[in-house]
């Protein structure tokens, strides 16, 4: 299922694997780059992986022989799988190229969804992805996170928002290098279930903030 908000077209891909979904972005971006398709953003979950960015340390991954995906993405290692929902926007970035400015809409897309469910989220200084901060639960703990790449002035890779994952899947490695603060999820917080399919048209509604103004 796609559907187009503000020139960006949203496909629906449902469960697929880290690799062909990887494979599929590079088909997306190639095209995108010859200006033979517009602005696409992939919605999709994973099956069960762990993902390590250019900057992971030997340390950040799972001692137990759990098989690590490495990818050209910024960031360090992280897990994505069934109740994460994760979104690929491979998207033209206006010249002069300004990737903070980027990933800050990024970070409001995510803010904004995270609003709807009645959960405030924000940013913490030096660290990206969307927080909880902290309170008398414990720490600050992150809800979503984003790890980009940018190309021929063209994004790859993107952003991941837990809603009713497992969450000892992140109890292996130290994710995002980050040792003193948690992760959470829409489901924990909220102490209701959110699913996949809750914010799948919450963040579909939100993607134009993706687009500069």
């Amino acid at each position: 299922m796609s559907t187009t908000t503000s020139g960006l077209s949203a496909v629906r891909v449902g469960e697929l694997d880290y690799l062909a979904a990887w494979d599929e972005q590079r088909r997306l971006h190639e095209a995108v780059v010859a200006g033979e398709r517009g602005d696409t953003v992939l919605l999709l979950e994973h099956p069960s992986v762990y993902t390590a960015g250019k900057r992971t340390e030997p340390w950040d991954r799972p001692m137990d022989g759990t098989p690590v995906v490495d990818v050209d993405r910024g960031g360090k290692i992280t897990w994505h799988g069934p109740g994460q929902l994760v979104g690929y926007p491979i998207v033209r970035l206006p010249d002069p190229v300004d990737v903070v400015a980027y990933v800050r809409r990024t970070e409001q897309l995510l803010i904004d969804v995270c609003a709807e469910f009645g959960l405030a989220t924000g940013r913490i200084e030096g660290r990206s992805g969307v927080w909880v901060p902290e309170d008398d639960r414990g720490p600050a703990r992150k809800v979503a996170a984003i790890g980009i790449r940018v190309a021929r002035g063209v994004t790859l890779h993107g952003f991941s928002i837990n809603c009713d994952c497992d969450l000892t899947y992140f109890d292996r490695i130290v994710p995002c290098g980050i040792r003193d603060a948690g992760v959470t999820s829409l489901t924990a917080e909220l102490g209701r279930p959110v699913s996949v399919a809750d914010v799948l048209p919450v963040v579909e509604r939100h993607l134009a903030t993706l687009v500069a103004a």
